[in-house]
């Protein structure tokens, strides 16, 4: 991405994460920003959701590597100023609502008076069509909870309906798809010359993500799609099992004819490879409570950590179900490069997750998130501001 030039009137998480990665990838990603306010999430520190005195992960997670121009977009001056860094750029990425595009000047016919090749690309709650499509919107709600994700993953015996795994979940993998559709918009431009408008919304996404199960519920007609229960699983060794220290193993393998003799020797429970109960997947499938019962008993026996040595070379898919902090230290991950380390402005180390593609077999270059219109100066006398006028703007309040 290197020489293409983002413009990102966008706040929060969601689209913003898009420009991260974008940036990750070589592109010079210009957050704008009010003067006063900033992005909301820059306050989550003083308001609390974010402990002070540390670092505020959930701004750097979306902001990483950009640079800063603080403008207000309600001042005829800001306005201005936009359009003639619109002028320079390649891509145009926005999550305000269609009412506040318009009303901002900002929608898609305004930025493409000052350049008709701008690739302009919105992301939503819903979508912009609609109803609904000036409602607003998290992942929680539109990703989470309208895709029938929360519904299918809680256990109704549980009675109520959980929460996603972790903050921003669905906000990471929209902003990662929004990425892939601006490679592709690129790509197309340059091929063909047209500059296209691109959309997506957490409510598509969340329905993609659940897009087998929602394809199922239709084909069958059923009502709510069935759950799996690690205590009735239809395939034992498709399931998780408690260790003897309260962790969990998951198994997938689907080929039970292929790995279950293999599995009952690690288990050290040899003699139920000839047990008639067990002997093809049919038989298995046939008794599947009593073959569930077996593993059980035999993982209870041992902790995570003699299991992780036990299993570690066969030939069946397995995972220890980590902690995230366990994630950090994944002989794996830290293999590959997956996680990097940053200080942020004030100098505090951190480590933060790249986007999960290398090219050239190369983890990205992670660079920390900007303070509040740090290049705001720089941004301005590269579209050709004196001082003086950067200072006149200043005074003004149009410009940070």
């Amino acid at each position: 991405m290197n020489g293409i030039r983002v413009v990102e009137v966008a706040a929060w998480t969601y689209v913003p994460v898009a420009g991260a990665i974008l940036s990750e990838w070589g592109a010079d990603v210009l957050k704008i920003e009010h003067p006063e306010t900033g992005d909301p999430q820059r306050g989550l520190v003083s308001s609390g959701l974010v402990p002070a005195g540390g670092v505020n992960h959930m701004f750097e997670l979306p902001n990483r590597g950009k640079r800063s121009v603080a403008l207000d977009l309600k001042t005829e001056e800001g306005r201005e100023l936009l359009m003639k860094i619109v002028a320079t750029a390649d891509v145009f990425l926005t999550n305000f609502r269609p009412g506040a595009r318009k009303k901002l000047g900002i929608d898609v016919e305004d930025v493409r008076k000052h350049n008709p090749n701008i690739i302009y690309v919105r992301g939503s709650s819903v979508g912009q069509r609609g109803e609904e499509s000036e409602r607003g919107g998290y992942d929680m709600t539109s990703f989470w909870g309208r895709s029938g994700a929360a519904d299918n993953v809680s256990p109704d015996e549980l009675g109520y309906r959980v929460t996603m795994p972790g903050p921003a979940f669905g906000d990471s993998l929209g902003g990662l798809t929004i990425a892939g559709a601006i490679s592709s918009a690129l790509f197309h431009r340059e091929r063909t010359g047209e500059a296209l408008t691109v959309d997506s919304s957490l409510l598509a996404l969340g329905a993609w993500a659940m897009g087998a199960t929602i394809a199922g519920s239709h084909a069958f007609d059923l009502e709510r799609y069935p759950k799996t229960n690690p205590k009735t699983a239809a395939n034992p060794l498709v399931n998780s099992y408690e260790t003897s220290d309260g962790r969990f193993i998951s198994f997938v393998m689907l080929e039970s004819d292929r790995f279950f003799p293999e599995l009952m020797n690690v288990l050290d429970c040899p003699e139920y490879i000839a047990d008639p109960r067990f002997t093809s997947h049919k038989d298995r499938s046939a008794n599947h409570l009593d073959l569930i019962e077996v593993i059980s008993t035999a993982f209870a026996k041992r902790t995570l950590a003699e299991w992780r040595v036990a299993l570690k070379d066969i030939q069946g898919a397995w995972s220890a179900i980590q902690t995230p902090l366990e994630v950090v230290s994944d002989p794996q991950v830290m293999a590959n490069g997956y996680i990097a380390d940053l200080e942020d402005a004030a100098g505090t180390p951190f480590k933060l997750v790249s986007a999960p593609v290398q090219f050239n077999e190369e983890p990205s270059e992670l660079r920390r998130a900007p303070e509040h219109g740090e290049h705001t100066d720089q941004v301005l006398e590269e579209i050709g501001l004196t001082m003086d006028e950067i200072i006149q703007l200043k005074v003004s309040g149009a410009v940070l």
